[in-house]
């Protein structure tokens, strides 16, 4: 267990995962019967071959990093290196996981999932760029701690990847656990790395040479401004939560993130809670605020 504490899992996700697991699972066992009576397409094999299928894509992606990543290591990208050591120590496991920079070609991403006992983060090359001593390296602490955040809490896992097999098919149900597990990841994020959120959310906003120039409250807020239903549908059919809503999220600290609604108007500001002095070091911040009822 961490001395830190760990951070808060989204209040919807384990229900949203219990019902998709739910879903899945019926599936699986209509497609087994079909394939007993002789009914056979190409879905009933796809779900029937499932568990190779995920374990034969899982091992090409892991392999795929092993042999075109670089291996970050302490005479290799040692500042993410060290970063990925502290989060998995924050996080009360039990070893780091691997982690790779990989070439961006201009996209913003990274990643983690894992292969086995195996677990491995991937940290595209432009997006890597912002911990550069003139721009946020506190951003990238926070993406690195939003992806390792995924490993702790079981995102990576084999048989939460089979029990989540349909989410593709369940496109507002499925998208909705994927965001509720992004928030999850968020607070993560937030405990390894408070002060790396705005900037981590103007990188994903602006990019990776315009991140400071975003306002971070000014984007928030418009979280409860923009409305309507196209609005709402973008966010539903979305994987990740809409920006200003995750924004308005890492913001409010004394609640979930916005899943199915857009938050109310009157936000708190950025900061430390009331009570916590000025300057406050992250890491007392993180854990008083990610053990916040969020």
């Amino acid at each position: 267990m961490s001395p830190f504490g760990m951070p808060a899992r989204h209040s919807w996700e384990i229900p949203l995962l219990v019902v998709v697991v739910l879903f899945t699972a019926v599936a699986y066992l209509l497609a087994f019967l079909l394939l007993f009576l002789g009914a056979v397409n190409q879905y009933v094999l796809i779900l029937v071959a499932a568990p190779l299928l995920i374990w034969f894509g899982r091992g090409i992606n892991f392999s795929s990093q092993r042999v075109n990543g670089v291996k970050m290591s302490p005479s290799q990208f040692p500042d993410g290196y060290r970063m990925v050591q502290e989060a998995a120590a924050r996080f009360g496991m039990a070893a780091a996981p691997d982690a790779y920079v990989v070439l961006g070609n201009g996209q913003i991403n990274a990643f983690a999932s894992g292969h086995g006992f195996r677990r491995y983060v991937v940290v595209y090359s432009d997006l890597f760029e912002i911990s550069g001593a003139a721009r946020e390296p506190d951003a990238l602490a926070f993406i690195i701690g939003h992806e390792v955040g995924h490993i702790a809490a079981g995102h990576t896992s084999y048989w939460r990847q089979l029990g989540m097999f349909l989410v593709p098919f369940l496109p507002i149900l499925g998208n909705s656990l994927i965001r509720a597990q992004e928030y999850t990841a968020d607070n993560h994020g937030y405990c390894h790395r408070p002060q790396g959120a705005p900037a981590a959310m103007g990188t994903l906003a602006a990019g990776k040479y315009l991140n400071s120039v975003v306002g971070f409250d000014e984007m928030a807020d418009r979280a409860a401004q923009e409305r309507g239903f196209f609005i709402w549908m973008v966010n539903a059919m979305a994987s990740h939560p809409v920006l200003t809503w995750r924004m308005w999220a890492l913001r409010d600290r004394t609640r979930h993130g916005r899943l199915f609604w857009r938050p109310n108007p009157v936000p708190p500001r950025f900061g430390p809670p009331t009570g916590l002095p000025p300057g406050h070091g992250h890491g007392g911040d993180a854990v008083t605020l990610s053990k916040a009822p969020l």
